[in-house]
């Protein structure tokens, strides 16, 4: 255990500091936090807020209380490891919790429905009865989606929508639907599995009312002021694209000049990084959460795409950032894998940051709360993008008088002020898409033309 390397750090999800040993109940419920979800470590005797290294007294007797306190109040039993530290005549006690593979672990004295905490952040958490489900379907390798929807219809799923997506890929057959695990068998018959009706139901709302995205469109950088919002309750790989268009149509575009003196329109949005994102989020969503639906919320200066669910069975945010994944759902995420919606497993990420990079944005944010998961995509500055119907104009006058032409050539052809032509002349400049040829700023004839990249 480095200490060095510890006390650098923050609390986390997998972090956390206590002074002393005066509330051992809190402890206690780290403890249990860390063994439901992702592990971690707890160092006693280091105070959290400034990082100063108190030490404690007695570190044999406080061990020995301890592994009692672990055993007498934690069901089922859990064994962490609990080591004496010296480190510059202090003496500190670490408590490293692993994953616990026999989970959900809860306070004695509580009991299940009550005494069971996950960590959520930097904070310990009350697990709902639906989260406590989760715990015990990922001990079991179990996975929601899998689950069966008892209904005497046959034909609650849209076989038709399953053939026009697959039949980029392959030719599927009815009974192709039981090998896909979009259907099982029970009692004799074929039903339908949440996989199945999440993807394809036809009446896939009435089972999950939530499984659909809202979009909004905000103007400044708060919820105060909506501007446009949309529902989409299409099934959710058409909702995708729906989505995607949606943020299109609020997005900038600029011009951006190739070699060969043609342009093409650039947006102020990382378009693949927001698919992804979209994508991630219908993939990985905990869809037997109720009363919480994908949510896209699109701000001047950054979209967040939320989902319901924390990141599955103990990953944490670094864990996503290197390419470590797990599924939540299985089958939604192969019939994904399959359509070439997702390439490798724990790509996605990697290629959202790689994206956002490539144009110059920060690396996305992701965060864990209140039982969702936020990805947080930044934006293009608005004067970085200013780009209009004039400009587009001007460009193309350009583009046809490749010896370039006078602000007064530009002004009589749109109809517009010279004053003006040379304003947007020297945005249009600033933006490194037209240069000017002349002997100076007042050379009379002084001609624009566009600058090749």
């Amino acid at each position: 255990m480095n200490i060095t390397e510890l006390i650098q750090k923050n609390e986390s999800k997998t972090l956390e500091f206590k002074q002393d040993f005066s509330s051992p109940d809190k402890i206690i419920r780290t403890i249990i936090a860390f063994a439901n979800t992702s592990g971690g470590v707890i160092l006693i005797g280091v105070e959290d807020k400034n990082k100063n290294i108190y030490g404690i007294e007695n570190p044999l007797d406080i061990e020995e209380k301890l592994a009692n306190l672990i055993s007498d109040t934690i069901s089922p039993r859990l064994i962490p490891s609990i080591e004496i530290i010296s480190w510059r005549n202090k003496q500190l006690i670490g408590i490293e919790v692993f994953p616990s593979p026999i989970r959900p672990h809860f306070k004695t004295s509580l009991g299940e429905e009550n005494g069971v905490l996950v960590r959520v952040g930097s904070s310990n958490r009350k697990a709902d009865k639906r989260l406590i489900q989760e715990l015990h379907r990922a001990a079991r390798y179990q996975s929601f989606d899998e689950d069966l929807v008892i209904t005497d219809n046959s034909e609650a799923l849209d076989f038709r929508v399953v053939s026009e997506l697959f039949s980029k890929v392959r030719q599927v057959e009815k009974n192709d639907l039981l090998t896909l695990k979009l259907m099982a068998i029970y009692q004799r018959q074929e039903v339908p599995t949440n996989a199945g009706i999440i993807l394809f139901g036809k009446e896939r709302l009435k089972y999950f009312p939530d499984a659909w995205i809202q979009c909004g469109r905000f103007s400044g950088k708060t919820k105060r002021n909506i501007t446009d919002v949309v529902e989409l309750k299409s099934y959710p790989i058409f909702a995708i694209d729906q989505a995607l268009e949606f943020t299109k149509k609020h997005a900038l575009r600029s011009i951006e000049i190739t070699e060969n003196a043609k342009n093409h329109k650039r947006w102020n949005i990382p378009i693949i990084a927001i698919r992804e994102a979209l994508t991630n989020a219908v993939v990985h969503s905990d869809y037997s959460q109720t009363g919480t639906h994908i949510r896209l919320a699109f701000f001047d200066d950054r979209i967040e795409i939320d989902n319901p669910g924390l990141l599955y069975d103990g990953l944490t945010i670094d864990d996503i950032k290197i390419g470590i994944s797990k599924l939540r759902n299985r089958t939604i995420g192969r019939i994904f894998k399959e359509l070439g919606l997702i390439e490798q497993w724990g790509s996605g990420i990697q290629r959202m940051i790689e994206v956002c990079e490539e144009m110059g944005l920060p690396s996305p944010e992701f965060l864990e709360f209140g039982g969702q998961f936020r990805v947080t995509i930044s934006l293009l500055a608005k004067q970085d993008m200013t780009i209009d119907d004039t400009n587009q104009y001007i460009v193309d006058l350009l583009r046809k008088n490749t010896k370039g032409l006078s602000v007064k050539d530009i002004a009589a052809k749109i109809g517009l002020s010279t004053r003006t032509i040379r304003n947007r002349l020297t945005k249009l400049g600033e933006m490194g898409i037209v240069s000017a040829i002349g002997t100076g700023p007042k050379d009379p004839k002084k001609k624009y033309s566009l600058r090749e990249k």
